[in-house]
């Protein structure tokens, strides 16, 4: 497919501003406010949390706090803490990655969402937070979404948010020991529209009975 991209020009770098949503905000990782809250999320009763991580579990606070640490200063990745409405308590982090600000193409990873916060309409707001951003603020020209090829709970919610499947780099790391192929997935920005428009029928309060179970799933609203 050929574009004419005679005026594009190079994206602007995200800020870490403060994304605020119905269920949850989200604003720049930061050990000294957060650091208590997510040890707290991040333990506890999912012991598959860890297991495609380059890294964890902690079983040490220390080691938790110095990985944390790294985390908020780094730039590429960029880390944002996911803040529940109600309570106010860190539940979980992510970040934007591979910033490619010259070719306008974006990642979302790094997904750490404590047990609390997993299949909830928090989480999907949050993946929808960052996808909004990139788009509609910062004019980013393709989102991405990648994991091991055997971690079948991500490829699944990458399906879900609407991100296409590209393909596999076979054998393409070695991670804990064991070999990683890498499932490939993208949003970009001709799919966006679409794509923004089910998030937001699915996010509306009235897509969610009095129990708060949704009413209609998020693929059917992209119709």
């Amino acid at each position: 497919m050929t574009t004419d991209l005679t005026h594009w020009q190079p994206r602007p770098q995200p800020d870490q501003r403060v994304l605020q949503g119905r269920f949850v905000r989200l604003e720049a990782l930061d050990v000294a406010r957060h650091g208590e809250e997510l040890w707290c999320a991040l333990q506890g009763p999912d012991p598959a949390l860890w297991d495609y991580l380059p890294y964890g579990p902690f079983t040490e606070r220390a080691s938790f706090d110095a990985w944390l640490t790294g985390n908020a200063e780094s730039r590429d990745p960029l880390f944002y803490a996911v803040i529940d409405q109600a309570t106010g308590r860190a539940l979980g982090l992510f970040s934007y990655l591979r910033i490619m600000a010259l070719d306008g193409s974006i990642e979302i990873g790094h997904v750490a969402f404590g047990a609390p916060m997993q299949r909830t309409a928090g989480a999907t707001e949050a993946i929808y937070l960052l996808a909004r951003h990139a788009f509609d603020d910062l004019g980013y020209r393709r989102l991405e979404w990648k994991c091991d090829a055997a971690n079948a709970r991500s490829e699944r919610a990458a399906e879900r948010f609407g991100f296409t499947r590209e393909g596999l780099f076979r054998q393409h790391m070695v991670r804990k020991g064991r070999n990683r192929d890498t499932a490939w997935f993208s949003i970009i920005d001709g799919e966006w529209p679409g794509c923004r428009n089910a998030f937001q029928l699915w996010l509306a309060a009235e897509n969610f009975d009095e129990q708060g179970q949704q009413r209609q799933r998020l693929e059917a609203l992209r119709g």
